[in-house]
């Protein structure tokens, strides 16, 4: 038997799966926590060792037996992440992460720098926000200039753990693409905007490699360290979207994931840059070849999550008081800005429960606004897409809220597309492992095995359950809701700019 294995390194924990290619199934997976620093400034951050600490967990929870059948590895990562090494490899400071909001100064000021919000986008392709890599950067310099004088590797969480795993300093397109250092029409590291940060900044960048290639082979010093074949190669791996997309089946015009986790995403793949001139949609490069515009909500099951313990319910108790509200919740709506936001660009946000009267104020309609709200922010990124000519087919939908049968209804509903959602519940992961199975393809050592991303796609990637059409009564009255939500957006915002 020979497997592939499968890495996401999340926000909230790290997962590894062991997938049978041949045999179509994943024989074992583990998963540890991964704790997360939070500030009052609006930072999140995390320590690089405890990303080795919990891979190192992960891998001792598996068998011997079963990770000597490794044939390869794919790496998911979070997004933005911001690891800050020496010359030889050791971290300088904490892992900023995608979600940490304390870099607004740093993006205005490069803002200002290049010209211009519609500078940055003419460069990079995307605007420059709090939860990209190059402000964090910037942060940097300002704020530990002993760490940034002693800066001589820039990497990104994915980058890290390949690199912990081949000693080799790497990075792959979809995930730098993410950066705001990239240009994603020219697939290369952007010296105009390095050079903003600091003239010192392109030399700290990692090489660029191939999606289908290797980032390098497991290195006789990871082999000790987790347990795992020695010479093995490890793929280039990419972002958690990038990811994502792989193991949901989204690598061809048409189809979106759209991701309810703590920060919300929806995205599709594109055969061309698709640049968005108002930013909602950052024009990210994917990791099968083509492109992946994609929109990034910080606060997604956020919201349910703290009315939730609130009011004392497990998630199941949560959906079935919402289901117990009609749609739009009586003219109750929430703009759930728990942890500032990004989309809309609101780093100083705060959530909010908004049209409350003495008719409507039940502990079922606060419950169904929080779900609600979650699926109004992917609804930006949808008119985003519209207004760039995507034509939208489908849905697949993947990430904790995926498991509510009442959040896949409303998701049809609010946009209006059918839902489907892949099997199995660990997309990125996944995603990782068809990866590397595609480098070993590419290879050669795959024999018999499609070199082509979307034929693997199709062989391993499966589609529970049935279609979940949306309802035209519901998708009406949720139109009328999404206004309402959009006028307290529009009139509440201001306060947080």
């Amino acid at each position: 038997m020979k497997t592939l294995c499968g890495i996401d390194l999340g926000t909230q924990s790290c997962k590894v799966v062991l997938y049978d290619y041949e045999a179509r199934k994943i024989i074992a997976q583990a998963q540890a926590p991964v704790e997360i620093i939070a500030g009052n400034d609006g930072a999140r951050e995390q320590k690089a060792q405890w990303f080795e600490d919990a891979l190192k967990a992960c891998f001792g929870n598996l068998g011997a037996d079963q990770k000597k059948t490794i044939a390869a590895i794919g790496v998911s990562g979070q997004q933005h992440g911001f690891v800050p090494l020496d010359e030889g490899g050791k971290p300088l400071y904490n892992v900023k992460l995608w979600c940490d909001t304390a870099t607004a100064a740093e993006c205005a000021e490069l803002t200002r720098a290049a010209g211009g919000e519609d500078k940055i986008i003419a460069e990079a392709g995307l605007p420059m926000r709090p939860g990209y890599t190059a402000p964090k950067v910037l942060w940097l310099k300002k704020n530990q200039p002993d760490a940034f004088r002693r800066l001589r590797h820039i990497l990104l969480p994915h980058d890290y753990i390949n690199f912990l795993l081949t000693g080799e300093y790497t990075a792959e397109y979809g995930d730098a693409s993410g950066t705001a250092l990239f240009d994603v029409r020219k697939r290369t590291w952007s010296e105009k905007i390095c050079g903003l940060v600091d003239p010192s900044v392109i030399g700290c960048l990692p090489r660029l490699v191939a999606p289908d290639a290797p980032a390098g082979t497991v290195s006789a010093a990871a082999a000790a360290a987790f347990g795992i074949p020695a010479g093995v190669p490890v793929a280039s791996g990419g972002g958690d979207n990038m990811m994502g997309a792989v193991g949901t089946g989204t690598v061809r015009d048409g189809f979106l994931t759209m991701s309810l986790g703590t920060s919300g995403t929806l995205y599709g793949y594109s055969d061309s840059p698709l640049i968005d001139p108002s930013g909602d949609l950052a024009a990210f490069c994917s990791s099968t070849g083509g492109w992946l515009p994609l929109l990034c909500t910080m606060n997604c099951t956020v919201a349910s999550e703290e009315f939730r313990k609130l009011f004392g319910l497990d998630v199941k108790a949560f959906d079935g008081e919402a289901a117990k509200a009609p749609v739009g919740a009586e003219g109750v709506v929430l703009l759930p800005f728990f942890n500032g936001e990004r989309t809309p660009n609101l780093p100083g946000g705060r959530a909010s429960v908004n049209g409350i009267t003495a008719a409507n104020f039940k502990r079922e309609n606060i419950a169904r606004a929080a779900l609600e709200s979650a699926i109004f922010g992917m609804r930006i990124g949808l008119e985003g897409f519209n207004r760039l000519g995507f034509k939208a087919r489908e849905i697949r939908l993947i990430g904790g809220g995926a498991k509510s049968p009442l959040w896949q209804h409303i998701a049809a509903d609010v946009m209006k597309l059918p839902v489907r959602v892949p099997s199995g519940g660990e997309a990125a992961a996944m995603g990782g492992a068809i990866q590397a199975l595609w480098c070993l393809a590419v290879s050669g050592a795959a024999p018999g095995t499609s070199a082509a991303i979307g034929d693997l796609v199709d062989e391993h990637v499966v589609l529970e359950g049935a279609v979940v059409e949306p309802d035209t009564k519901a998708a009406g009255a949720y139109d009328r809701a999404y206004e309402t939500y959009s006028r307290y957006l529009k009139a509440l915002s201001p306060l947080y700019t």
